[in-house]
C-alpha cells in the first residue's frame, strides 16, 4: 500500500508529526500527495505556532480565503523581519492620522476628513485617490472606528459623527464640551472618552448620551469588552507614576486585554485574576512611549513608538522585541500614531506619511 492510499484520518495523524520543511518536501513527491498536503487541515497545527497566520488562540481563522500553506510562508518573513517598504501616501502638513483596515479597504484620517482607499489584492498597494471621503467635523478627526454598517468618528470639535457606509446618512451626536480623544463601538453601542474628563455611552438610535461616567482625568483610550457587559470590576494596576497614561487598549478575549502608553510598557491583563498586577509585560527598549498596539489574536503583538517612526514586532512567548523597523529618518522624528496589519502587510501612519511593509517575499522553507 502506498502512503497516499492510507485512510485520510490516518494520513492526517502521520503528517501532524512533520514540520513545515518536511511537509513541503513531501508535497513534491507526487501529484496526489501534493494535493493532500496543501489542504488547510494539514497546516493548521503548524500555523497556530507561527506569527500572524490568522489562526487565533481560540482556533478561529481570520483569513479563511487564503490557503494556510501560503500564510505559513509569509509568517516566516514576519518572524525574520523580511519585508519590502513602500510609502504609498505623503502629505506636507504634520497631522495626527488614524487608521482602520477592513478587508481590502484602508480608512485613513487626515485633518477633518477620512478617506477610504482600495487596497489592491495583487500588490497590497493603495489606489492613489480615495473612492469615498467622510467629512463633517469642524476640527481634526481624533479617532474613528468601523462597524459593518457605520463609520463613527470623534473630533477635536467635541462632536461624534455617525456615517452610514451604505448611504449618505450622517448623524451628529453632541455631548462632550472638549475634544473626543477616543471611542469604540459594538452592536449598536458607542462609548466615547474626552478631554472633558468624562466617558459617555450612546446608542446608534440616540441623539443624546444614555449615560455619563465622570473619570476625573483626561480619557485617552476606551475599549468595549466583547461581552458588552458594563460593570465596574476594578482599576487595573497600582502605583503608576504621574503621567503614565494609557494610549491604547485592545481586548483579545472577554477576559484578556492589552494596554500601552506613556510608561513604555505593553501589559497583558487577565480580568479573572488579581487586578493589582498584570499577567505579563514587555518594555520598549529605547524608553519611548507607545502610541498604539495590535495583536494577531495568538502570539504576535505590533507596537508603534513615539520616536523615529519605530514599529516593533513582539512574540508573546518571549520577553525581548523580535523585530523592529525605523520608518522615519533621524533628522525628522515622528510617532507611529496608528498601525494595522493583515496576513501579508503592515500599514503605519506617521505625521506626514503612510508607510506600508510588504512581507510577501520568497519563503525560505515552504515552496
Amino acid at each position: 500500500m502506498l502512503l497516499f492510499q492510507l485512510p485520510e484520518d490516518v494520513l492526517y495523524h502521520i503528517l501532524s508529526y512533520l514540520d513545515c520543511r518536511a511537509l513541503s518536501r513531501l508535497s513534491q513527491v507526487c501529484r496526489n500527495l501534493h494535493c493532500f498536503v496543501n489542504r488547510d487541515a494539514v497546516w493548521r497545527k503548524i500555523a497556530k505556532e507561527f506569527l500572524n497566520t490568522g489562526i487565533t488562540w481560540s482556533g478561529t481563522d481570520a483569513y479563511p480565503h487564503i490557503p494556510l500553506k501560503e500564510r505559513v510562508k509569509i509568517a516566516q518573513n514576519w518572524c525574520k523581519g523580511l519585508c519590502k517598504r513602500v510609502v504609498p501616501l505623503k502629505w506636507k502638513t504634520k497631522l495626527l492620522p488614524w487608521l482602520q483596515l477592513d478587508r481590502n479597504i484602508l480608512f485613513l484620517s487626515q485633518a477633518a476628513n477620512i478617506g477610504a482607499y482600495y487596497v489592491r489584492q495583487d500588490s497590497g498597494r493603495l489606489q492613489r485617490n480615495p473612492f469615498e471621503i467622510y467629512s463633517g467635523h469642524n476640527g481634526d478627526v481624533c479617532r474613528f472606528v468601523l462597524t459593518d454598517s457605520h463609520l463613527i468618528s470623534g473630533g477635536s470639535d467635541g462632536k461624534i459623527l455617525v456615517h452610514s457606509r451604505t448611504s449618505d446618512t450622517l448623524v451628529e451626536l453632541t455631548g462632550h464640551n472638549q475634544e473626543v480623544n477616543c471611542l469604540d463601538s459594538k452592536d449598536g453601542l458607542i462609548i466615547s472618552g474626552s478631554r472633558d474628563r468624562t466617558v459617555k455611552i450612546w446608542t446608534l438610535t440616540s441623539y443624546r448620551p444614555r449615560d455619563t461616567i465622570p473619570m476625573y482625568d483626561r480619557v485617552w483610550s476606551v475599549a468595549i469588552s466583547p461581552t458588552l457587559r458594563l460593570e465596574c470590576l476594578c482599576s487595573l494596576g497600582s502605583e503608576f507614576r504621574r503621567g503614565a497614561g494609557v494610549l491604547d487598549i485592545v481586548f483579545e478575549s472577554p477576559f484578556q486585554l492589552f494596554t500601552c502608553g506613556y510608561d513604555t510598557f505593553i501589559r497583558l491583563w487577565d480580568l479573572r485574576l488579581s487586578p493589582r498586577k498584570c499577567v505579563m509585560e514587555w518594555e520598549e527598549p529605547h524608553d519611548s512611549a507607545l502610541y498604539c498596539i495590535q495583536t494577531d489574536g495568538n502570539h504576535m503583538i505590533a507596537s508603534g513608538s513615539s520616536y523615529y517612526g519605530v514599529v516593533r514586532l513582539w512574540d508573546k512567548r518571549q520577553t525581548e522585541c523580535l523585530q523592529f523597523f525605523q520608518l522615519s529618518s533621524d533628522q525628522v522624528s515622528s510617532p507611529v500614531y496608528c498601525l494595522r496589519f493583515s496576513s501579508s502587510h503592515l500599514y503605519a501612519a506617521l505625521a506626514t506619511a503612510l508607510h506600508s511593509l510588504d512581507f510577501r517575499l520568497n519563503p525560505v522553507y515552504v515552496r
